[in-house]
């Protein structure tokens, strides 16, 4: 049976995964704690990437080669960008991006050097069932009821968006982008690279402005861990379909 890669950026992000993954062992692997076992019936690797896009694709690298993952899923938090993506909402990637990724004038702005592109489109399969699983959540979940679901572009870069005025320039050159966060871009082109399919699922804990660090620890313990949880188990149901 293919593994599935469950990857967060923070121990907070995963933390209510854990407990659902029956005969767990771990294995200690590039500085990061491996947990292997099952998850509703299927063989899973969870596992805390770090922050920032090149702890994550240090993982993905290790979980795609050595660790042989069929597919991977990222889940965790992100700003809000666009209007009407509000805290709680949760966003399904369609698409990524690094925001922070320049090599002008050798290449396009944002475009990745020998991948010829700056976009790194999500699996589509994967991406309908986890907006799939987020609007079954948002429906059922009294702690999600008024979430709105949203597919589109995530954009990644390596520093915390929490700034007004960060915020405004991201919106300003990526006018398309739903959400902003540190990994996802990053996890998307080691993907690319290997040919493995991958989704992103991200609840929105602030909106990337000046109170964004205000709201962030709190929300991730109490709002998104079990939010990814529910998301991804609901996911693999829909697999199973």
């Amino acid at each position: 049976m293919t593994r599935l890669a469950i990857v967060g950026a923070m121990h907070e992000e995963i933390a209510a995964l854990r407990p659902c993954l029956e005969g767990l062992r771990s294995e200690r692997r590039a500085g990061r704690d491996f947990h292997f076992g099952r998850l509703d019936g299927h063989e899973v690797i969870l596992v805390r990437c770090g922050i920032g896009k090149v702890a994550a694709a240090t993982t993905a690298a290790v979980l795609l080669d050595a660790f042989d993952a069929g597919a991977l899923l990222f889940t965790g938090v992100a700003g809000g960008l666009a209007d009407g993506v509000r805290v709680g909402d949760i966003v399904v990637a369609s698409a990524l991006l690094q925001h922070d990724m320049n090599a002008e004038p050798l290449f396009p702005r944002w475009e990745v050097p020998l991948t010829g592109r700056a976009r790194f489109d999500a699996d589509p399969a994967w991406s309908a069932r986890l907006a799939q699983a987020s609007r079954t959540l948002a429906a059922t979940d009294t702690h999600a009821q008024g979430a709105t679901i949203h597919q589109g572009l995530v954009i990644s870069g390596d520093r915390f968006v929490a700034t007004r005025a960060e915020s405004d320039q991201l919106r300003a050159l990526l006018p398309d982008a739903l959400a902003v966060e540190m990994e996802g871009a990053a996890v998307a082109q080691v993907c690319h690279d290997f040919g493995r399919p991958f989704g992103v699922v991200r609840t929105i804990s602030d909106r990337a402005d000046d109170a964004a660090h205000g709201d962030f620890q709190r929300f991730v313990r109490d709002v998104a861990a079990p939010y990814s949880r529910d998301i991804v188990r609901a996911a693999l149901h829909l697999r199973d379909a």
